[in-house]
């Protein structure tokens, strides 16, 4: 059966999406999730949903506790990930308020958990093909019926935060071949690898990096993904519904000689 999990930012999760609603306190092993657990369904498939940074956004990137965030998932049976999250662009080809399905990403993130096992396992899990590929071609498909503007892939560089980037920063991720930056990719994408489950970003670019002259403000930030926000929604409720029931990619056995 498939369960799908949402990981979003502010905004991003409407009550009104789903029916039976209900709030549900999880425990891990790592502490407590950003929030209380909401959980409910969408055309007749379970949905489980915590707003990373919080219910009013009071956490950083860094101080996400993205393994108590997995964890709960996991616990709750989750078995898809759909992940909205702002970022900015890096390439002059990816504009404000386009979407991007990552496929890739390069981790400049120093301080962060990124791994469930600790102690007695050593787990070196593959994330060769970090994202979903069959939840990202999901998630294409119903862009192109939607007509957004997106971009089916694209290197998505994380970086620890909370500060924007310096110009020369910006310049070097954009002469490494990134596509597009943020700060909460890595380690959730990682983590949701290790408890076998698929996991897809949906990337909703709300500036340019200041690679370009004009410095980032989170004013502007906030203005586009305001805009951004509706589609994000509609694109949700289309594509919840349109998941495979059969899991056939490698996220699925991730696991599988992956501990030692």
């Amino acid at each position: 059966m498939v369960k799908v999990g949402i990981i979003g930012g502010s905004g991003v999760y409407d009550p009104k999406l789903l029916t039976g609603v209900k709030q549900i306190k999880v425990h891990t092993p790592y502490g407590n999730p950003s929030d209380l657990v909401t959980v409910g369904k969408l055309h007749d498939r379970e949905v489980v949903v915590i707003p990373r940074h919080g219910p009013h956004h009071t956490e950083s990137p860094t101080d996400v506790n993205y393994r108590a965030n997995i964890w709960a998932m996991k616990e709750l049976g989750v078995t898809h990930i759909l992940s909205p999250c702002a970022v900015g662009s890096l390439q002059d080809n990816i504009k404000p308020g386009e979407f991007v399905f990552v496929d890739q990403f390069i981790d400049k993130t120093t301080k962060r958990k990124s791994t469930f096992y600790e102690g007695h396992h050593v787990c070196h899990i593959s994330v060769a093909e970090p994202t979903c590929p069959n939840l990202n071609k999901v998630l294409i498909e119903t862009s192109k019926k939607l007509k957004l503007h997106f971009h089916e892939k694209g290197t998505y560089i994380c970086i620890e935060g909370p500060r924007f980037s310096t110009r020369a920063e910006s310049r070097l991720y954009r002469n490494l071949g990134a596509h597009i930056i943020g700060m909460t990719l890595v380690p959730e994408c990682v983590l949701a690898r290790e408890t076998e489950i698929c996991y897809s970003s949906i990337a909703m670019v709300t500036d340019y990096d200041t690679f370009k002259e004009e410095s980032v403000t989170i004013e502007e930030v906030l203005k586009t993904m305001n805009k951004n926000i509706e589609k994000v929604k509609n694109l949700l409720m289309e594509v919840i519904p349109k998941i495979p029931e059969k899991r056939d990619c490698y996220c699925a056995t991730a696991l599988k000689g992956a501990l030692l």
